[in-house]
């Protein structure tokens, strides 16, 4: 959804779909051809294929190089 945007470990996400927990935002662990998420409410965490969440990021919400 967001073309060119360079993704990195430790940023928080929202993505379109929440998760059944009720929340909808995620932080980034893993990155490579699978991106590794953990949902901020209830700790689970997920693989999802490149391709499949980049295309469910709805929304950057922070960047680690602002956060220091």
């Amino acid at each position: 959804m967001l073309p060119g945007h360079k993704y990195q470990i430790g940023e928080k996400v929202r993505l379109k779909k929440g998760h059944p927990c009720g929340h909808n935002e995620w932080e980034i662990l893993r990155i490579g051809m699978d991106f590794g998420i953990k949902c901020s409410g209830c700790g689970h965490y997920v693989l999802l294929p490149r391709k499949k969440f980049e295309k469910s990021v709805k929304a950057i919400l922070t960047a680690t190089d602002t956060e220091e």
